[in-house]
């Protein structure tokens, strides 16, 4: 029996769900304790590292690893979450940005950056994660935290339809389960995606200090464009676990 697992996260599932349907499909791990090092939102997919038996007591030296993400940022929306699973609201489109001017912002960020966390996030305040207090309207101060972004690539930009956005948007949150608000959010995408219009998406591979929330950078970044937001997020990485080597749960 492994101890240290590298699944592969679905977009849809909770890092708890994976972990669940990893242990129906090997019963030896029915009983064991089991944890993972570093959480991934719904919406994102990639490697979770995984703690069995004695292992998960070490779970506290595995969460200070790096992770690399390829990540895609969606310019001139933002949103409550800073992701598509958000209620979201229109900003400044452009459809004649600079791509060049895209490149030497995004590289801009590597270094020592301080974020902003997500308010929709499960940074705990006061024992409770944050998403508690957004869910009942509580208004919290803004946390911010210093972390490292290491490296940036730009794999391409592109631009996409309202119509191919739509529809992208839709069957991704479809596969969410759980009430992460699907319905209300399913209704505002629908009504801010009614005109015929493309918008600019930046597809970057990022390598970042552990505790780094890409979805906070997706909103940095978008700041002079209208908004920024995360589209989609792949973890390639955790420390030396490669996502070419992650166990795909059928």
């Amino acid at each position: 029996m492994k101890k240290i697992l590298n699944l592969y996260k679905k977009v849809g599932w909770t890092p708890l769900e994976t972990i669940e349907k990893f242990k129906l499909k090997n019963p030896v791990y029915k009983n064991k304790r089991m944890g993972y090092a570093g959480r991934l939102d719904p919406m994102a997919e990639g490697v979770l590292l995984v703690l069995a038996d004695e292992e998960n007591k070490k779970i506290s030296q595995y969460m200070g690893f790096d992770k690399e993400y390829t990540a895609e940022f969606i310019l001139g929306f933002s949103s409550d979450s800073n992701d598509v699973l958000g209620l979201a609201e229109n900003g400044k489109i452009d459809n004649e940005i600079d791509e060049k001017e895209l490149k030497k912002k995004i590289k801009g960020f590597v270094g020592k950056y301080e974020q902003k966390i997500p308010k929709y996030s499960s940074y705990k305040i006061k024992g409770k994660p944050m998403f508690h207090y957004a869910r009942k309207g509580i208004k919290i101060e803004d946390v911010k935290k210093n972390v490292i972004i290491k490296k940036v690539k730009v794999n391409s930009i592109y631009q996409i339809s309202n119509g191919r956005l739509l529809k992208y948007i839709v069957s991704k949150i479809n596969k969410v389960k759980g009430d992460f608000r699907q319905k209300d959010i399913i209704n505002n995408w629908n009504k801010l995606l009614k005109e015929d219009k493309k918008y600019h998406v930046l597809n970057v591979t990022l390598s970042v200090s552990s505790g780094t929330y890409i979805r906070a950078i997706a909103d940095d970044f978008g700041s002079e464009y209208g908004g920024g937001l995360l589209l989609s997020l792949k973890r390639t990485k955790v420390g030396k676990f490669d996502i070419k080597k992650s166990l795909k749960i059928r």
